[in-house]
């Protein structure tokens, strides 16, 4: 019997479609996911959806089930939760994370999904993803008690960063962002919020995510003398200028990149991506971290959701994709 399934494909820049896709039947070793959510990542994936990715990292920024090539057309996305329908007996039935772009049915291996722990609803663990690319960073950073914290740059990436630093005993954490709309979600995560002109100084660490030259210069300027910037932002095929004159090199200020898609073996060398996935989910057991999912749509209506999500007619951090459940 045929199998089919729906897809959203980049058909080129700016414009996409739903596409009905054939389906293998899954082998041994594999498992059949029917999609319950899915999330969009406003900004790798709005990005992406405007052909904003640079040709040198064609290859860098693949996603695991990517199919086609950049600038398109490309399927592309990796925040889906579904339910496993056939495959392993353990697997049957159970809720899981999968690295998948937005897709109604899909076959992967089985090794693909990392089953949702019994407390995390299936609505929330879509931010997996994103909570795990802040798992690292807080490994990156490698925070100490009592820190003087700043992050700047009140995305998805960002609040997920900082309401991880927060746990950190006797940190002074601040989310800093040009948006005042963000301090509700800053509240929300039990984290302090600032505009950037009254930022508190004199940081150990700051974490930059705002992907602009002007919170880079500015996470600059927070730092106390030796502090270090920790750059998370990914500016696709922009140049960035830097302010490395006046005291950069008198404070001996550090800025070091955190990079999404591997653990640093030495900061971590015994932790593998399973592992670091796993944890994401368990941490996804807090209620706060609903407050980074701030829109949700129908599958069906991502060809016209996306452009104004890239457009910011639609103010989002992550937006949840909701398949029909009888589909």
């Amino acid at each position: 019997m045929k199998r089919t399934a729906s897809a959203f494909w980049l058909n080129s820049p700016g414009a996409g479609e739903i596409r009905e896709v054939t389906l293998p039947a899954p082998s041994e070793g594999e498992v059949l996911v029917r999609a319950l959510y899915s999330g969009v990542s406003r900004g790798t994936e709005t990005l992406v959806f405007r052909g904003g990715v640079p040709e040198s990292q064609h290859a860098a920024m693949r996603a695991p089930f990517q199919e086609g090539d950049f600038p398109a057309p490309v399927k592309y996305g990796y925040l889906s939760v579904g339910e496993v329908e056939e495959g392993p007996a353990d697997l049957v039935g159970r809720t899981v994370f999968c690295l998948y772009p937005h897709q109604t049915r899909y076959v992967v291996p089985a090794t693909a999904v990392t089953p949702v722990p019994e407390n995390v609803p299936a609505e929330r663990a879509i931010l997996a993803g994103t909570v795990e690319t802040a798992v690292n960073a807080a490994w990156d950073a490698a925070p100490l008690v009592g820190d003087r914290i700043a992050v700047v740059g009140g995305g998805m990436i960002g609040c997920s960063v900082a309401a991880l630093l927060a746990r950190f005993p006797g940190v002074r954490i601040q989310l800093v962002d040009a948006d005042p709309a963000r301090a509700n979600v800053a509240k929300a995560l039990g984290v302090d919020f600032a505009l950037p002109r009254d930022a508190l100084g004199e940081c150990d660490l700051v974490v930059h995510a705002s992907a602009t030259e002007q919170g880079l210069a500015r996470s600059l300027e927070l730092l106390t003398p030796e502090g270090t910037v920790l750059e998370l932002s990914w500016y696709g095929d922009r140049k960035v200028s830097l302010p490395l004159g006046e005291a950069f090199h008198s404070r001996r200020l550090v800025i070091r990149s955190s990079q999404v898609g591997t653990v640093s073996p030495a900061r971590r060398s015994s932790r593998t991506y399973a592992d670091r996935l796993a944890l994401a989910l368990e941490l996804l057991a807090d209620p706060a971290l609903d407050a980074l999912i701030t829109g949700e749509s129908a599958f069906e209506e991502l060809p016209q959701v996306m452009p104004r999500l890239t457009s910011g007619e639609i103010p989002a951090l992550c937006h949840r994709v909701r398949y029909d459940k009888s589909a």
